[in-house]
């Protein structure tokens, strides 16, 4: 049984869930997104909530698997459309900066040419100093993009140089050592 996919989603009173057969459709006031749930999950509207439940004829392993999964992914749906996700990304070393230019994010990291990362639909970009904001309804796609976007000059152990989410702890190494000579 999963624990994940016995809890309810409570719907907040700005989203609309319109469900029809397999097929969920969340719209709110950032947006719409939609999902079509296997054969083996059913999902009820009731009262302002979701039950999402497997099938009884069904009770393998993989219906018990996608149960969870596709309440989780029925929830973030609900909250993108209602608050939206973001990710923050720090950018340190020196000369490296960000810049959005109509709908792409360029990188200067050091590299001979600059870095440039297109917009998703969706999505948008947000340059403050040396921190990357990336927002948007999908929590796969903030997630994506801010995968790519820290991928492209991942921070480095010995002087931190590079973009890593804010928050995150680099572990530092040690440089070489010099070891005086002995006569």
């Amino acid at each position: 049984m999963s624990r994940i996919g016995k809890k309810l989603i409570e719907i907040p009173a700005a989203v609309k869930v319109e469900l029809s057969g397999q097929h969920m459709k969340v719209t709110g006031p950032k947006g719409e997104l939609n999902i079509t749930m296997p054969r083996e999950i059913t999902a009820e509207v009731k009262d302002a909530k979701i039950f999402v439940t497997p099938k009884k004829e069904n009770a393998s392993g993989k219906s018990s698997a996608l149960w969870g999964l596709y309440r989780v992914l029925i929830f973030n749906m609900v909250e993108g459309v209602d608050k939206g996700f973001e990710k923050k990304l720090e950018i340190e070393g020196v000369g490296f900066k960000a810049a959005v230019t109509g709908d792409e994010l360029v990188l200067n990291l050091g590299f001979v040419n600059p870095v440039k990362i297109k917009q998703p639909e969706g999505i948008t970009f947000l340059v403050e100093k040396n921190v990357v904001t990336v927002s948007g309804i999908s929590k796969e796609a903030v997630g994506q993009i801010a995968a790519e976007i820290r991928a492209t000059k991942k921070a480095e152990p010995y002087k931190g140089k590079g973009i890593k989410y804010q928050g995150e702890k680099i572990r530092r190494k040690e440089g070489k050592k010099v070891v005086a000579t002995k006569k």
